[in-house]
């Protein structure tokens, strides 16, 4: 979760390293610090809290053409100076994004062999290691291929050596890390955001590879410490994607990018109609089972999912959260199809259950945001989001491509099986070339959900309830306001409200009703009466084909109805502008909410 900035070349190299970690900010961190050489030798310096606090600290005068740079999220020992990165043990200077998960055993040999610790890390645990070995071997190269061989878990590092201050070193596990390439200049990084400034040009590292970085030249080393031909890779976005472009945070800039993200992933599939839906989705085969698999936004992106696939398509699906799915006994073969969901296509745990997807025989499809990620190389067949680079750690944009990916792909399984005649595909897509029009419609009515915002923003409890895909927003719902607003917001299925959950109704508890689904609307209405009937105060979400009651109700957000295929796209928007408006006036660091990070990428 933490990120990782390295840099050799010509450049003012502290400057470097501390633009590239405020371009990582987003990925969220308690510490920062940074390690450089200065006079043939290496300097530290590290901070706990904010990069702001780091800076104080710095001297950018300095002349110095290399060094590494590091935000910490503490998962061994507390948010101090202390554990902060960089780690430096004997010859050798670390920074480090995951978990050596044997570090308590490698620890204790290494004591055993002299060696003290001031650190509660594993990274430290991790130095040493890469120390002592190096006092074997007197080779960072041989160093690298044994760590490899001793460490467990996860794993991305960025490396300095007293006795090879030319060069920058690098290896990876389960762990994102990339180098890109520069002009007389090469960097590490743990995402293109940190070096989208200075070049678009990278190469992945796969797991297990390690590299050998100087100004001038990149040598990568596969698992068996043979010299490995990386492809260069071209990142297609602008560095003016990480720009708030006026507005006042990341996330409202996101929503509003809507309009567009949601166009671009409609315009592969909607050109030609049925042609450009069968010929650019994956040619999958027959399925007897699915799993969706993801965590957080993306297992709520399944739910509608489920929904929408079994409900068009005809076929069986399960909804897996990656963190249990990757644990629990599977029945898996080759006629099951297991679809991962991520963003970022780093999480990993859903990174992990694909390994054992694939190991089990099943056939993988990757439903992804960002280009060439771990996710998205590993998988059989991906669906790329193309949401753009997405700062808030709250997502906004990439579930709601998530679940318009996610119903053209209902619908081209739906034509594939027959379940759904060529009228009624063309149809379909006919409402998705309107969505942008529609939800833009929504984004229209932002003044009103800032009316909602300041009616319920003092309440510390929250509710929303629904039915089948109704009740997967009511979730995605409930989320955003947890974690932007850090309110105890719960998502129900209305439906369970009897069984224990209407207890916790009070006077004035604000629930939204969310109910665009027809068949079932009176069910979820007949909830929502109970409720009222309790002294809840009622914020009814519904498509404006339905005409309520208005004692059913206190507050009223209609939205237009469209095919139930893609209705999920604009119900969602309202939840995510009001989440946001209760946070701006909780006061909360919207953009990056406490203990969160953007990249999930330890278990």
């Amino acid at each position: 979760m933490c990120g990782i900035i390295g840099y050799v070349g010509k450049k003012d190299c502290l400057k470097v390293l501390i633009n590239g970690l405020e371009k990582l900010e987003y990925r969220g961190y308690d510490s920062a610090g940074v390690a450089y050489i200065k006079n043939k030798k290496i300097e530290i310096i590290k901070e706990e809290g904010k990069i702001v606090n780091l800076k104080k600290k710095i001297n950018f005068k300095i002349d110095s053409n290399l060094g590494i740079g590091h935000t910490r999220w503490a998962t061994h020992g507390k948010p101090n100076y202390v554990n902060s990165h960089p780690h430096r043990v004997g010859k050798i200077t670390i920074v480090h994004n995951g978990i050596i998960e044997n570090y308590l055993e490698l620890k204790k040999e290494l004591i055993k062999n002299g060696y003290s610790f001031k650190s509660d890390t594993d990274t430290e645990v991790a130095c040493a290691l890469l120390d002592y070995i190096y006092k074997e071997t007197h080779s960072i190269e041989q160093t690298l291929a044994i760590f490899k061989d001793k460490a467990e878990g996860a794993y991305a590092i960025g490396l300095i050596c007293d006795d090879n201050l030319d060069y920058l070193y690098a290896v990876k596990k389960d762990s994102p890390l990339i180098i890109a390439l520069g002009k007389e200049e090469n960097y590490i990084a743990s995402d293109v955001p940190a070096i989208l400034e200075y070049t678009n040009k990278y190469i992945t590292l796969e797991d297990g590879e390690f590299a050998k970085i100087s100004n001038d030249k990149v040598i990568v080393f596969d698992k068996d410490a043979e010299i490995v031909k990386k492809e260069i890779k071209v990142y297609d976005g602008k560095s003016g994607d990480l720009n708030k472009n006026g507005f006042e945070h990341y996330m409202l800039k996101e929503i509003y990018e809507e309009v567009e993200v949601v166009k671009q992933v409609t315009n592969d599939y909607i050109k030609d109609g049925i042609k450009s839906l069968t010929s650019n989705m994956p040619k999958l085969g027959n399925y007897e089972r699915i799993d969706i698999v993801a965590c957080g936004s993306a297992y709520h992106a399944g739910l509608v999912g489920k929904s929408l696939i079994e409900g068009y398509a005809n076929i069986p699906v399960n909804v897996e959260l990656a963190s249990e799915y990757r644990y629990k006994k599977l029945f898996l073969n080759k006629n099951v199809l297991v679809i991962l969901i991520s963003q970022s296509g780093e999480t990993a745990d859903t990174l992990a259950a694909l390994k054992i997807a694939k190991e089990k025989g099943a056939h993988t499809l990757g439903i992804i945001n960002v280009v060439g990620s771990s996710i998205a190389r590993y998988s059989d067949d991906v669906l790329y989001t193309k949401a753009g680079a997405e700062i808030a750690v709250a997502t906004t944009k990439a579930y709601t491509a998530q679940i318009t990916m996610l119903g053209l792909l209902a619908l081209n399984l739906a034509y594939k099986n027959k379940e759904m005649t060529e009228k009624e595909v063309l149809e379909a897509l006919d409402e998705a070339k309107k969505l942008p029009t529609n939800i833009q419609s929504v984004l229209n009515e932002a003044d009103f959900y800032k009316t909602i915002a300041r009616k319920i923003f003092k309440h510390n409890d929250v509710f929303f309830i629904g039915r089948l895909t109704d009740y997967a927003l009511a979730l995605e719902g409930s989320l955003k306001l947890k974690e932007i607003a850090y309110v105890n917001s719960q998502g129900y299925a209305a439906g369970e409200l009897k069984h224990g959950t209407i207890s916790l109704i009070e006077k004035n508890t604000p629930v939204f009703g969310i109910v665009t689904d027809t068949n079932i609307a009176s069910k979820t209405l007949s909830n929502m009466k109970e409720c009222k009937s309790r002294g809840a105060n009622i914020i009814a979400l519904v498509s404006n084909d339905l005409k309520l009651d208005k004692e059913i109700y206190d507050t009223l957000i209609e939205v237009p109805k469209v095919s139930p295929i893609f209705q999920g796209v604009l119900t969602v928007i309202p939840l995510q502008l009001i989440s946001y408006e209760v946070a701006k006036l909780r006061k909360c660091n919207i953009d990056k909410p406490k203990n969160l990070a953007k990249s999930v990428t330890v278990e």
